[in-house]
């Protein structure tokens, strides 16, 4: 059964966000149960999604710079809350889950509009 933890945002909102029992177990170090039976995170919700966006932008760079040059670049990967470390990239079947599309444009041959004309 999940338990629900509590993160504080920095506009003060709460985010209550259902995580597994077993996440809870092992000596992680709370703040305190809220009113609603909530645990207090120790960190604030954006505080906690920071390794997440960090994750991106690295794997962003990674794709974006070098001799591809994608027009687009799509990366996906499952983010999990805990309560004590915050958000982790959550593993999946393989050992971890990333997924990475890359897409170009198709580019006009010399001499033509990239707009199609109206008749």
């Amino acid at each position: 059964m999940d338990s629900l933890v509590e993160f504080k945002a920095a506009d003060g909102a709460q985010v209550v966000v259902a995580v597994a029992e077993d996440e809870l177990a092992g000596g992680a170090r709370l703040a305190a149960r809220g009113d609603g039976g909530a645990v207090q995170a120790t960190r604030t919700f954006e505080n906690s999604l920071e390794g997440a966006r960090a994750a991106a932008e690295s794997a962003l760079r990674v794709f974006r710079d070098g001799s591809l040059r994608p027009d687009a670049v799509e990366i996906e990967f499952g983010v999990k809350l805990t309560a004590e470390a915050g958000a982790v990239i959550a593993k999946s079947a393989v050992e971890g889950h990333l997924v990475v599309k890359l897409s170009w444009a198709p580019q006009p041959e010399a001499g033509q509009d990239r707009e199609p004309r109206s008749a």
